[in-house]
């Protein structure tokens, strides 16, 4: 069943948001509220979750709080990668859950933490078991990412590539599986800190990888899966049966669903990161999704999750 709705990814972070077309994040505000508005409507039941920010910046939820738009949400989601990206270590993630919680009230969700192979596997599975040890316990929900590594005949969802060095490359070893599906050290591991690990697996449209991927959550008794649909995808041909074959596919487990990505034709700019011409088409794309896939009301959930244990 769908537990949740995400209002895009990363906004703070100009691979998914273009902070020249919206330099003070009112547009992604505007659009966020129009969004929780139209979702509310289709069903006041699922929690709707602030887009994963990242990096992890107080500022960035005070300029949301400034604008009204944590009055229409329910939780805070977070996204934190000390191994590979973030300048901090992994031993911080108290003081930087502390940072949020200390400028809002609503109930924090770590829904993007891993640690890539880039260099050795080894690495990920000591991340994974310190990661495991920091946050279980502390916070509702974690999301590890992920399980699948990224094909390197695909694109990481970035606009930078070769210019960030091997920042760009790390995003496609960051499976607990490698590209072929066999698997990397970790995988046992991570086994033992199911359901409270949860997993952040994106399917590309048409994903081959589907069938195979829930099989292997079944197998790593995983019962919290985020995914997302995007909204560009939704102009694809066939697009409502892909749609409706993967949110099939996902329906016994409790899903976070992000929504995000701007179709090239409706946004400022002609990228997936530039904001909507039209907020209001967003909010309708989203209040589309929860009609066909979470209309019904949900009622074995707490309507409000209380904040993370006290750190």
């Amino acid at each position: 069943m769908i537990e949740a709705v995400m209002l895009w990814n990363e906004p703070n972070n100009k691979s998914h948001w273009d902070p020249e077309l919206d330099p003070t994040w009112t547009g992604y505000g505007d659009m966020v509220k129009l969004a929780a508005t139209a979702i509310e409507a289709e069903n006041p039941h699922l929690l709707r979750v602030l887009g994963g920010i990242s990096p992890i910046d107080p500022l960035f939820i005070e300029n949301m709080k400034g604008q009204g738009v944590l009055d229409r949400l329910d939780v805070i989601a977070v996204h934190g990668f000390p191994f590979d990206w973030n300048h901090w270590m992994v031993d911080d993630w108290p003081a930087k859950l502390q940072e949020i919680q200390a400028v809002t009230n609503l109930p924090i969700w770590v829904t993007e933490v891993g640690v890539s192979t880039f260099g050795a596997e080894e690495v990920q599975e000591f991340g994974l078991a310190r990661t495991a040890e920091l946050l279980i316990g502390r916070v509702p929900r974690i999301h590890w990412y992920s399980l699948y590594d990224l094909p390197r005949a695909w694109t990481a969802t970035t606009r930078h590539r070769e210019a960030e060095g091997s920042s760009y490359y790390r995003h496609f070893y960051m499976g607990l599986l490698r590209e072929d599906g066999t698997p990397k050290r970790a995988l046992d591991s991570f086994a033992r800190y199911t359901p409270d690990l949860g997993i952040c697996q994106w399917f590309h449209f048409e994903d081959h990888r589907l069938d195979d991927a829930v099989r292997w959550l079944r197998r790593l008794g995983v019962k919290h899966l985020r995914t997302g649909l995007s909204w560009a995808d939704s102009f694809r041909p066939n697009a409502e049966a892909w749609f409706d074959r993967q949110m099939r596919a996902l329906e016994e487990f409790d899903v976070t669903l992000t929504f995000c990505f701007t179709p090239e034709h409706r946004g400022l700019a002609p990228h997936h990161t530039s904001p909507p011409q039209v907020n209001e088409e967003f909010a309708e794309f989203c209040a589309a999704m929860v009609r066909r896939y979470a209309a019904k009301p949900v009622t074995n959930r707490p309507h409000k999750l209380s904040s993370a244990t006290a750190l």
